[in-house]
């Protein structure tokens, strides 16, 4: 029996949200599930691949080819929903935003286009496309509501996106982000810290302040210091054991920003500093408001504050006009920062940005061979870099769902403090999504860290009581009633999400 008749046959109605792009996006998918649960709608199982009631797509408009994955998997759905009367398509993000009543003149069998900025529509959207029998399409220039004040349905019941701010002031050239999501604006630092309490009240003992440039935070209230004061004060929240956020800007980060990392000890050794390119004109062409010098000094004062810091970065390969010099002053950066990992991207054009028509496109076969070289150079300095913390011990947040082999070899995953994926062995005592535990590390790869012995200590946590307790809570009833079963687990750091409108 599909979903669609297990939901006819209780009298509930399913839904699935597929999500494309950054965090930014990730977690305005859990506030439309959260809307769709509040409306009645229950998830559809794992694995339905369009079998529900409503589906949901939260698109974004970065990848050259974005709308036609798009409008592909809406040609994949278009026969599904030919056979099931009743069945509802929504197309929402940056992508439908930027297009408008272009989806429904290329996929009419879609019923609701809603933007970035009204997403708290979409119930409304959906039972009017119902009643009205025709597409609704509805975008608002700028934003309605702040997103954290809509219901949310969180994919983990111990981490937590916290927004703090929308919007993006910058105008890099390669980025389409600030006209989709307009200008910046910030909530009141009040708020956020009672989400945050709130939070943690639910068992949540890790949250990820998320904003497109969030150590901006502050330039909409007029406080170029309120970034630093919220990790402070988030550093006086009991319980909260562990703060991270995603994705800074180097033009804003400031040393205020530094000392209160380093004196605050809940907010994590771990720093996403995107580069996009080494090279200084380079970085002019992209209208990044920072140079190689001012860079490299900002990992230097981390790395001085904050000795095992790791630091992560996104970088560009083949922006328009890129010679080969200035690729090997991306390279010297990479030799000289020294990161955990780069995120690196070949340049491909973006639709409505200014590098797409930028003279001095560089050859595809250009892109690739240079793109090769860095990442060459970036995998044996991510290797080194992990070989040196073989014999440390320390403490994992327990994750769910991080490690593919984790079943046939009979390991957990956790995430350490720095934010490095470690591998370690089964102890013999239960530990749960949400536990902290000790181990001592043995081996290293590039990409993740392995503890082979016995792990050392193991505590249980109100993060992982709430995590048992959802997932308990989640599994289907013998009465008939259908509970989606959420995909749970840490959310992934800003790197696992490729090149999205976080990433500034």
């Amino acid at each position: 029996m599909s979903s669609s008749d297990r939901s006819q046959a209780v009298g509930v109605k399913t839904y699935e949200v597929r999500t494309y792009g950054c965090q930014m996006n990730v977690h305005d998918s859990e506030r439309l599930s959260g809307l769709l649960e509040d409306a009645g709608y229950v998830r559809a199982p794992e694995g339905s691949n369009g079998d529900a009631d409503v589906v949901v797509f939260n698109t974004c408009a970065v990848r050259e080819n974005a709308d036609n994955k798009l409008y592909g998997n809406l040609g994949h759905l278009a026969p599904m929903k030919t056979k099931r009367p009743g069945m509802q398509i929504a197309v929402g993000g940056c992508l439908a935003q930027k297009d408008r009543d272009t989806i429904v003149k290329r996929a009419p069998w879609v019923d609701v286009v809603f933007g970035t900025h009204n997403i708290g529509k979409l119930p409304v959207l959906l039972e009017r496309a119902r009643v009205q029998e025709e597409a609704q399409v509805e975008i608002a220039e700028s934003l309605e509501a702040f997103p954290s004040t809509l219901p949310t349905r969180r994919e983990s019941a111990y981490a937590a996106w916290v927004s703090i701010s929308v919007g993006c002031n910058n105008t890099c050239t390669f980025c389409i982000v600030p006209a989709l999501r307009g200008k910046e604006k910030d909530r009141r630092t009040g708020d956020i810290l009672a989400e945050i309490e709130a939070l943690v009240g639910e068992g949540v003992s890790e949250i990820t302040l998320l904003g497109q440039n969030v150590n901006a935070y502050g330039s909409d209230i007029g406080d170029r210091e309120a970034f630093s004061k919220l990790l402070r004060a988030c550093g006086n929240i009991e319980g909260l054991e562990r703060v991270r956020f995603t994705s800074p800007h180097p033009r804003d980060f400031t040393d205020d920003v530094i000392a209160a990392m380093a004196e605050t000890p809940n907010v994590m050794p771990q720093l996403h500093m995107p580069l996009q390119s080494g090279s200084d004109t380079v970085l002019k062409a992209m209208r990044r408001s920072y140079r190689q010098e001012r860079y490299l000094g900002i990992i230097e004062k981390v790395r001085a504050a904050i000795p095992h810091a790791a630091i992560t970065t996104d970088i560009i390969v083949g922006f328009p006009g890129e010679t080969e010099e200035d690729f090997e002053q991306t390279l010297h950066v990479v030799r000289e920062a020294r990161f955990a990992q780069a995120f690196t991207f070949q340049y491909s054009k973006r639709p409505g940005t200014p590098a797409a028509t930028m003279d001095n496109q560089i050859p595809k076969q250009v892109v690739q061979e240079r793109y090769e070289r860095l990442v060459a150079v970036q995998e044996e300095i991510s290797w080194e870099e992990n070989k040196k913390q073989v014999g440390r011990k320390l403490e994992l947040m327990v994750a769910e769902g991080e490690g593919r082999k984790d079943g046939t070899t009979h390991r957990l995953s956790g995430r350490a403090p720095d934010n490095r994926l470690v591998h370690f062995t089964k102890p013999e005592q239960e530990v749960r999504p949400g536990d902290v535990v000790t181990v001592e590390i043995t081996y290293a790869a590039p990409h993740h860290l392995l503890a082979e012995g016995a792990v050392l200590d193991v505590r249980r946590t109100r993060a992982g009581d709430a995590w048992e307790k959802r997932n308990a809570a989640e599994q289907p009833k013998p009465a008939g009633v259908l509970l989606g079963l959420p995909k749970v687990g840490v959310p992934d750091p800003l790197p696992v999400v490729t090149g999205g409108c976080a990433v500034d």
